[in-house]
């Protein structure tokens, strides 16, 4: 395992007070004839002595016993919020946000300024060290001089999209220096830390410690997996009791076919599957490339079953904007998402689409936290390329300065790297020198009420550049074989006028400037 110069940051600031007592207590109270059974029924209060061990034994052989066959609702009660500090970005990426079953509230780097130094700093000792820290000194400098290289370029695209605010331009000073940081910061290695609140089920907990050996980053992922039983265990040793050991890194079906074709890093075999997946995107950000040809069919027949109505009462057009248009279906103008719980918007979960898509590790770490959109996403050390592989921002591209230092920092990058391989640095110490800038390639599927809430979120011209692309090519495709329900994909403000909400746009301060909703 790797070892590292400063150690995650882990503390259990909330959580259900007896997590094991209440875990039981939920299992006794499916069979209990006389009502719910308690947690303090469960931990033996009001008993001394033997009665108390002997009440507590029970609990905690029915805990292991409903554990092991497999009854794992219960262990859904508990919760456990977690601040999380000094774990890598890719960490976070990599596995702890790579499921859905948790939330986090994560600081950002689109809007907070990276210091120096942040970042994660594995133990290599001797060159290897050397080269690490200084390939690490480079991007973190490369990222303070496209901040300010970009600071110009981006007042100019803001006040020409708010001239009014171009005569008070001090004020907007903060606004402006966001937007350069947002393009510097895909020079920043995924190794930098991130900070975040990490609340989970105990059930999402016990998965963590089976799982955190994953290939790509096992020893941070361990360190901090650990960190957060032993936090657990503090406040109830039986729960924490529960956790079984990792499953070995080599015991991941990943581990062994990327084993018998070369290993887990093999830059010739992942340029051939880059070279492939990029001309199977034809141009797009995000290519569809399956569908049901019958789905608004489907969905227009589902809403007829929820009214209970036959085809001549309500017809597919109809049925179809009842549940997809704001017009129709005021739910849909909601900032809750409250269409999970409506009858007829649940209709719309029977029209799925696959894409195939690209981002770079910056941006799909925000496209990730869309967790009804589910992802098959790599281990990245499997995409590693001899040369740099990456996606810029369009403000970097049309800067000529900017993009100086951009591929200097890539190409910095790159160099850093492939001296650690030469050197013999373990293969996990390299993946932390990849920028945020790195190509990202998977296959991400949606239901159409999923795809219709992300959309919403990411076709707002507030959203971050790459996602909002990735959206409209997505939109686009789904309208030109679903055309009913394509032109159903808005922005929130185009939602919102059509169901007669106000303020159109519910971004306030934070309004794009472009009555979107009119487009």
């Amino acid at each position: 395992m790797l070892r590292f110069r400063v150690q995650p940051d882990v503390r259990l600031v909330a959580a259900f007070a007896r997590p094991i007592d209440q875990t039981v207590a939920a299992a006794r109270s499916c069979y209990a004839a006389k009502g719910l059974v308690s947690a303090e029924e469960v931990g033996g209060d009001g008993l001394e002595g033997e009665a108390r061990d002997e009440a507590r034994r029970k609990r905690d052989e029915l805990a292991r016993e409903l554990y092991g066959a497999g009854h794992h609702t219960i262990f859904q009660h508990a919760h456990f919020q977690f601040a999380l500090d000094r774990v890598s970005r890719h960490a976070v990426w990599s596995f702890f946000h790579a499921h859905p079953f948790y939330n986090s509230e994560q600081v950002s780097q689109r809007y907070v300024k990276v210091g120096r130094g942040a970042a994660a700093v594995p133990e290599l000792g001797g060159e290897a060290q050397e080269v690490y820290e200084r390939t690490l000194g480079r991007m973190e400098e490369a990222y303070h001089a496209l901040t300010a290289t970009l600071a110009a370029p981006a007042a100019e695209r803001f006040f020409a999209l708010f001239p009014a605010r171009g005569r008070r331009p001090e004020e907007w000073r903060i606004d402006v220096r966001r937007r350069a940081q947002e393009a510097a910061r895909y020079v920043l290695p995924v190794a930098a830390w991130a900070r975040l609140y990490h609340t989970i089920s105990g059930l999402t907990l016990l998965r963590y410690a089976r799982m955190a050996a994953q290939p790509d980053v096992p020893s941070e992922t361990r360190l901090v997996v650990e960190a957060m039983l032993a936090e657990v265990a503090k406040l109830d040793p039986a729960f924490a009791a529960l956790a079984e050991k990792p499953l070995p890194t080599d015991a991941h079906p990943e581990s062994a076919a990327l084993a018998a074709a070369g290993g887990l890093v093999d830059p010739r075999r992942a340029a051939a599957f880059a070279a492939e997946f990029d001309a199977e995107l034809e141009g797009k950000v995000s290519r569809l490339v399956s569908f049901d040809p019958r789905a608004e069919q489907i969905v227009a027949q589902a809403v007829r079953d929820a009214l209970g109505m036959p085809r001549s009462y309500l017809s597919d057009d109809d049925a179809i904007a009842l549940a997809a248009d704001p017009a129709r279906n005021p739910l849909l103008g909601e900032s809750l998402n409250v269409g999970t719980l409506g009858r007829t918007t649940r209709a719309l979960h029977h029209a799925s689409y696959t894409f195939r898509k690209k981002l770079s590790h910056s941006a799909d770490s925000q496209d990730q936290r869309h967790r009804m959109t589910p992802a098959a996403r790599p281990a990245l050390l499997a995409h590693l390329l001899d040369a740099p592989d990456v996606v810029a921002p369009r403000i970097v591209v049309e800067t000529a300065e900017a993009r100086r230092i951009f591929d200097e920092a890539m190409a910095a990058a790159w160099e850093g790297i492939a001296r650690l391989r030469a050197l013999g640095a373990p293969d996990e110490a390299l993946v932390y020198l990849l920028p945020n800038a790195t190509a990202v390639r998977f296959t991400e599927s949606s239901d159409f009420a999923a795809l219709r809430h992300k959309h919403a979120m990411r076709l707002c011209f507030n959203a971050q550049e790459e996602i909002w692309r990735a959206s409209l090519d997505e939109a686009r495709q789904v309208a030109a074989v679903h055309p009913r329900l394509g032109a159903l994909l808005l922005p929130p403000c185009a939602a919102r006028a059509r169901a007669g909400a106000r303020p159109i746009c519910p971004e306030g301060r934070r309004y794009c400037g472009v009555p979107a909703w009119k487009l």
